[in-house]
């Protein structure tokens, strides 16, 4: 029942859960890996900066500025001050963008995914119409973006009629498209990519990246007409065109907004003991980015993971971890990160490294809750103790595989999941510690009615209203109630039990029978035939009188037990708080 009710109240929380044992299970959630697009932030991205023409342009996107009437996107090292013509270049990476804007601009609506919406949303307002710009250079073939790849390639047609070549664009993790480069556009001319320019890139990408914002990389490449003629088959399953020695056009760097209540969620999960971690599929960046992701709260001490020498590894708390160096760590070395650092970004990772991931932290035998909302994300939810799909942007087969579903997308929820898992436990153990405090004062009755061979201090009648009615009352500490500190001193019942076994005696010495002369009358007391029981002062008693006695003996006894219980169940609900500081709630 408690977790039924825990389940519904987390469904009215944005927490669907699925299985009830993942109740349970989440309130001793000790680790978290969480996603961070969309459920630590907004994933509402807007461009920030561009890198071209080895410059770093800052992007205001706002549409409030007025150019001829309309809103327009501005580029350059000062605001208002308009990019050199090697941003010409960076527009093309739209062309193969998924995304559609629904509307007219600017009061539209962009549908698809938010990295592509908001390069949409910026190239509409630096180049014009992306509808116009797709139907002069028309789509030929894909290769869709997957987390191995790490890329999204597409081949247009050009919109110059005298010029039949085809246009190949590529946009992704910077460091994949640059690996697949080997000249560099400046100033409207392709450059050899030396090592001058591949430093002033990484410069760039480490300064973009260190800023807390998802770094792209753009390229594009003429495939010759003699190779690629009119009408070519391009097979996008059996690549049969070139995928290397492109030009690289630039960078361009996204903000996501975090969500507004994540800082208190994470600072709630730390000082609950739970340890977070973000395992993303993005630039590690600098501690800047680390700050921008769990707030400025951080745990103080030393950084590591990116800048070489800052710290010894086990002196830092912090770190961030890169897919390409997770992917030649051994089991112990990833055991040796996990146990020695408190928080860590594991960045630029596979669906399968996070699998591996949530393996390390089992082997750790922490109780492990991760995120994802992909299909790839499927081994890893299921391998974790609670795996946590999207509701908004996570996949069916994401949805099947987890345990619950966020269906407002928001790290909260899975706190607010955890603090209604902690809290079914503490209510589990106000309701039995009530029902045993009633137990005590009904069996107590029977062992000195066996033992001491006294008159029956309580009846079945009367124990049975107890347990078919304040018994029953439980189910008010199994609702929420604020939190109070643990108490491991249950109430142990004796209050209640003396306060019946008081009112017995006295019932019984009002009419002449004192506890001296109770030891030992049972068999006397409940023989029919003994009509001229003497009482300690002489008076007798019949059978019937003596009956009327004991029931009155019962109906004292329990009205004791229930007045009592009605201040344990204050007790209970409480526990150590005052009642003046908890309140009758």
């Amino acid at each position: 029942v408690c977790l039924t009710l825990t389940a519904k109240r987390m469904a009215r929380k944005n927490c669907l859960v699925k299985n009830l044992e993942a109740v349970e299970t989440l309130g001793s959630t000790s680790t978290i890996c969480s996603d961070k697009t969309g459920t630590l932030t907004q994933n509402r991205m807007t461009v920030a900066h561009m890198w071209f023409d080895n410059q770093i342009h800052e992007a205001d996107t706002t549409e409030d500025q007025s150019e001829s009437g309309g809103s327009r996107v501005r580029f350059g090292v000062s605001r208002g001050v308009r990019g050199s013509g090697g941003s010409r270049g960076v527009p093309g990476g739209v062309l193969g963008c998924g995304s559609r804007i629904l509307g007219r601009f600017p009061q539209r609506d962009v549908a698809g995914d938010a990295s592509e919406s908001a390069l949409l949303k910026c190239i509409e307002l630096s180049s014009g119409s992306v509808k116009v710009m797709r139907e002069r250079n028309k789509k030929v073939a894909e290769i869709p973006f997957n987390s191995t790849n790490k890329y999204q390639l597409s081949i247009h047609e050009t919109e110059d009629p005298n010029d039949n070549r085809y246009l190949l664009v590529m946009k992704g993790a910077p460091e994949r498209i640059l690996d697949r480069c080997s000249t560099i556009l400046l100033q409207g001319k392709e450059q050899p990519l030396d090592e001058e320019m591949k430093e002033a890139f990484q410069n760039a990408y480490l300064e973009l990246g260190g800023l807390g914002e998802r770094v792209l990389g753009f390229c594009h490449f003429y495939l010759p007409e003699e190779q690629y003629p009119k009408g070519f088959a391009f097979d996008c399953d059996d690549v049969n065109f070139a995928t290397d020695n492109l030009c690289f056009v630039g960078l361009m760097s996204m903000i996501d907004p975090p969500r507004a209540a994540v800082p208190d969620a994470v600072g709630k999960c730390r000082s609950a003991g739970i340890k977070v971690s973000q395992v993303r599929s993005r630039f590690r960046g600098s501690r800047a980015l680390f700050r921008v992701h769990f707030g400025d709260f951080g745990v103080p001490g030393p950084f590591s993971g990116f800048i070489p020498g800052i710290s010894g590894p086990r002196d830092a708390k912090a770190c961030v971890i890169h897919g390409t160096d997770l992917k030649d760590m051994s089991s112990e070395q990833i055991d040796e990160i996990l146990q020695n650092h408190t928080e860590i970004v594991f960045a630029r990772t596979s669906p399968q490294q996070k699998l591996i991931i949530v393996e390390g932290c089992q082997r750790q035998g922490a109780i492990v809750a991760v995120t994802g909302d992909g299909v790839n994300d499927s081994p890893a939810l299921k391998k974790a103790d609670i795996g946590v799909a999207m509701g908004i942007a996570g996949s069916d087969v994401s949805k099947q595989a987890a345990d619950m579903i966020l269906l407002d997308d928001n790290f909260a929820s899975i706190v607010t999941g955890v603090e209604e898992g902690r809290l079914i436990f503490d209510n589990l153990k106000k309701s039995i510690a009530y029902t045993l405090t009633s137990n005590i004062p009904e069996i107590t009755p029977f062992l000195l009615f066996i033992m001491a061979n006294i008159p029956l201090p309580l009846g079945t009648i009367t124990i049975l209203c107890i347990d078919l009615g304040t018994d029953m009352v439980p189910l008010g500490p199994g609702t929420p109630c604020p939190p109070c500190p643990p108490d491991p001193r249950f109430p142990a019942g004796m209050i209640q039990a003396l306060g019946g076994f008081f009112a017995y005696f006295v019932i019984l010495a009002e009419n002449g029978f004192l506890p001296s002369c109770l030891v030992g009358i049972r068999l006397r007391w409940d023989d029919r035939t003994i009509n001229d029981l003497e009482d300690s002062y002489g008076q007798q008693w019949t059978y019937e009188q003596r009956k009327v006695v004991e029931f009155t003996c019962h109906t004292a006894f329990f009205a004791s037990i229930v007045v009592v219980q009605w201040a344990d169940l204050i007790i209970c609900k409480t526990r150590r708080n005052s009642v003046f500081q908890q309140g009758m709630k």
